[in-house]
């Protein structure tokens, strides 16, 4: 006895989408041709430009310093915090003086 071949593909091959997203997110405008997007396009059409622009994002790049080396991001946190200190210490000082000298 033969086994009853089935009549149409099983749910477990269905390919459905895990979550219905609204169409803005499927489908995206392009983004809009300012004049940087036309200026970086110029830019990177010559290799040599590509490369020294990529250069500079990667020495520019805020969480290379940050995040491999916190040690130096918590030193100079420090340092900042100790010199507003003793900055806004030396202008109280400094006001006391002016104004106790005209009293």
């Amino acid at each position: 006895m033969a086994a009853p071949e089935p009549t149409g593909t099983s749910p477990a091959h269905e390919h459905r989408a895990r979550v219905d997203l609204p169409e803005w997110m499927r489908n995206p405008t392009p983004p809009r041709r300012t004049p940087g997007r036309i200026a970086a396009e110029l830019l990177d059409r010559l290799p040599v430009l590509r490369a020294a622009r990529r250069s500079l994002w990667r020495r520019h790049d805020p969480t290379q310093r940050t995040e491999s080396r916190p040690v130096i991001t918590v030193v100079v946190f420090l340092a900042t915090v100790t010199g507003t200190i003793a900055l806004v210490g030396w202008f109280f000082y400094w006001l006391y003086l002016s104004l106790r000298d005209t009293i």
